[in-house]
Formats: C-alpha cells, sequence, structure tokens
C-alpha cells in the first residue's frame, strides 16, 4: 500500500545535537540582521538568503536552527561545483556523452539491481504503470544504483551557487528554503546529508523541491526515505506520473508522453538518450 504522508521523515542514520535540542526563538530584524552577517559572503547572496529567511519564517523555522546550522566548519564556497557548472556532462556531444554511462559497468549492474529487487520493481510498476526497466535505468544513471550519491554536501553545493552563480538565483533561492525546511522538519542537520554538486539528494537524485513534492512512502512506516530504495522507486515512479508518463506503456519514441516525462527528471536531451539507451542494453543482458 502506499502512503502519501504529510511528513517528510528524516535520516535515521544521521544523530546531532542540532536534531535533538528543541530550538527556539523569534524572528526578528536583529536576528535577521545577524543571521545574514553569519552566512552571507557578498552582497548576491545576502539577497537572496534574506528572501529564503523569507520563505523559512512563513514556514515557522526558527532563526535558532539556522544560527546553529551556520555555525559549522564545513560551510565553504567550493570552486569545484562551479567548474562543474562550467562544464555540464550534459553538453558534451552524445558520443562522448554516451560514454560515462552506457558501459558494461552499468549494464551488468543494472542487469543485477534488477535481479535483486525484481519483487520491489514489479511492484512498483504494478502500482504506478511504469516500466520497471525505466526505473532500473534511471537509478543507473542518477546515482549508479546507489554508489555514487553523495559526492558534494548538498547546504555547500547549494550556498556556493547563492554566492558565485546569479543565473541560477531563483532557482537556488527556492531550493535553499525547502532544504533547509525540509531539514528542521526532520531533525536532519544541514551540514549532514550528501548529494550531487547541484543539490540533488538521494539515489533518485531528488532537487529538494521535488523530494518534498513527490517522494513517497512505498513501505508504510511513516518516513520518506532518500537512500532507501522502496521509497526511492516509488518516487520515482510518481515523479514521472505526475509529469506525464502514459501507464502501462512502453512507448519511448520521442515526443511521446513518457520520453517527455524521462525529460522533465532532467531538461536535457542528451541525458534522455543516454537512460533510454541504457534501458535498452540493460533488457538486451537481462535477456
Amino acid at each position: 500500500m502506499i502512503h502519501f504522508t504529510p511528513l517528510i521523515a528524516g535520516l535515521t542514520l544521521v544523530t546531532s545535537l542540532v536534531g535533538q535540542v528543541e530550538v527556539t526563538g523569534r524572528w526578528t530584524p536583529q536576528t535577521r540582521q545577524n543571521l545574514l552577517d553569519q552566512i552571507a559572503g557578498n552582497e548576491l547572496a545576502t539577497g537572496i538568503y534574506s528572501r529564503v529567511f523569507d520563505q523559512l519564517e512563513n514556514e515557522g523555522v526558527p532563526p535558532d536552527f539556522l544560527e546553529r546550522s551556520f555555525d559549522h566548519p564545513d560551510i565553504v564556497i567550493d570552486d569545484e561545483i562551479i567548474r562543474r557548472f562550467e562544464r555540464p556532462a550534459e553538453k558534451m556531444p552524445y558520443k562522448h556523452y554516451r560514454k560515462i554511462f552506457v558501459k558494461n559497468r552499468r549494464i551488468t549492474g543494472g542487469v543485477t539491481f534488477y535481479r535483486e529487487n525484481k519483487a520491489l520493481l514489479d511492484s512498483v510498476s504494478s502500482q504506478f504503470g511504469v516500466d520497471p526497466f525505466l526505473l532500473v535505468s534511471l537509478a543507473g544513471v542518477e546515482s549508479q544504483y546507489g554508489l555514487r550519491a553523495k559526492t558534494h554536501p548538498v547546504f555547500v553545493a547549494l550556498h556556493t551557487q547563492i554566492h558565485k552563480l546569479p543565473r541560477r538565483e531563483q532557482w537556488v533561492e527556492k531550493e535553499m528554503a525547502e532544504f533547509l525546511s525540509y531539514c528542521y522538519e526532520n531533525n536532519v542537520p544541514p551540514l549532514s546529508l550528501g548529494g550531487s554538486y547541484a543539490g540533488a539528494f538521494g539515489y533518485g537524485q531528488f532537487i529538494p523541491s521535488s523530494f518534498r513534492g513527490y517522494a513517497v512512502d512505498f513501505d508504510g512506516d511513516g518516513v520518506r526515505h532518500p537512500f532507501e530504495w522502496p521509497d526511492v522507486l516509488a518516487s520515482m515512479a510518481n515523479y514521472l506520473v505526475m509529469n506525464g508518463y502514459a501507464k502501462g506503456s512502453v512507448d519511448f519514441s520521442e515526443g511521446s508522453r513518457n520520453w517527455k516525462s524521462v525529460l522533465r527528471y532532467n531538461h536535457a536531451l542528451n541525458y534522455v538518450k543516454v537512460v533510454l539507451e541504457l534501458r535498452e542494453a540493460i533488457i538486451s543482458e537481462e535477456g
């Protein structure tokens, strides 16, 4: 049974005094300025964080939680993240891009993942009407079946963009607010959660707003886990269906509803092509 719980639950593997202590406090002009002085390193960041604080105040996140979270030695501006944005893999010629993903390790890894999780994949597919091999391929491209899901701290990824990438200003303002709300709601210390250089996290590599909007508690334990496969696979399937996937269809021709739903997962044509090519390779290898 699928549970769409209103609680976006935290990560059971994380423990911290930040998550154990009840934080209190109220927003005042002085607390807001103190937080800006603590976290914002330039004018761009001051403007973005100020608007982030507006959203957090509206959602009931107290400033004490932020003050404690921001007092962390690992908060840095990571120039490697900027370099990754300047050279996104999706901009490569496809013949080079596909070599990252459509290779023997990911194909055989996909077959192994499919066989080891067949009952779960069949259950998710039955509930959502999404092709199980598409879910396997997405898991392979997004996190190499869970092996490469944590390359950068999510907070640092977003914090770096806030300071260095004005072209992403609106996007990162929303995602930082969503991320800090998620952390507060679920007692997750913000610097404890690893993800991608862009700020996505979990085996399905959802950005914070997508996780809060589409994640599913598939196993019914009251927790929407970003790093447990029952919830991850169901959340991926739910995202695809909510973005137009035609239930029960395996039509992935360009421009089809299913093709467009994969494009919604990552707005790059190379990404759609490689997901679908890896899917076909896994099916062929599985026999």
